[in-house]
Order: C-alpha cells, then structure tokens, then sequence
C-alpha cells in the first residue's frame, strides 16, 4: 500500500495482513485460479471471502477420508485477525488447517472479495481521514 505524507506517496508494507503457508489440493487451486481470473481478484483474497463466511456458519462438516490426495504446497496471505479466528475454528472441530480452508472454497463469494490492485490502494490518514497527513 501507499501513504501520502507531506505531498509525497511513501511505499509501506500491510501490518494488518499474515503470511502463511499450507497445503491445498492442486486442482482446488487451479478452480480459484480460474475463479479469480474472471473476476480480477486473486486467490487469497477470494479465499479470504470464504473463511469469513464459514466462520459465520459456526460449523463444518469434514471427512478426514474424504481428503485430496494432490495437495501441494501454497503461500498465502490474510487478515491476522481472520487468520487467527481460523486456526482457533480448525483447533475447536479438531481439524488440519488445511482441511479448513479446502472446505472454506466452498463458501466463497466472488462478489465480496477484494480487486487484484487492492494492494497498491493510497491509504488514508488515520489522524485525519483524509489522502494527505
């Protein structure tokens, strides 16, 4: 993101956001590759959508037999808060991480979710509201 201080746009980095990294099934990835590309989003942020919204849900219905057998390594990025809420929901049901953010994919709504430039946004002052400190 950006800043505008004194007249002069500062590059700085999103404290509010956590990078992780999991295991997630190949072709899932590629359906939200897919996903994203249609509505000019990316897949953390589509994803982002989704673990909101099985979180409000409350509960999730997993079978630890059922899982994919193509996962593959994946970096992401989320809110720190969400991620936080997250991992307690997996340790609560007593499931992987991973197991939860597969389900999560089903919970996704392309319209809720942040444009693929959402990190180059200026952001405003805190002080003042406003573009310019």
């Amino acid at each position: 993101m950006w800043i505008n201080k004194n007249g002069r746009l500062t590059q700085s980095t999103d404290t509010s956001r956590t990078k992780f990294k999991t295991t997630v099934s190949d072709q899932l990835l590629k359906q939200l590759q897919e996903e994203a590309d249609k509505v000019n989003s990316n897949i953390s942020y589509l994803l982002e959508t989704g673990y909101a919204n099985l979180l409000a849900t409350g509960h999730i219905q997993f079978d630890k037999k059922n899982r994919p057998k193509d996962r593959r390594d994946f970096r992401s990025t989320c809110e720190t808060e969400l991620y936080e809420q997250l991992k307690a929901f997996a340790k609560a049901h007593k499931l992987n991480l991973n197991d939860v953010i597969e389900t999560a994919a089903n919970y996704i709504d392309p319209t809720q979710a942040k444009k693929e430039n959402w990190r180059y946004r200026i952001e405003r002052c805190k002080r003042t509201g406003k573009f310019n400190c």
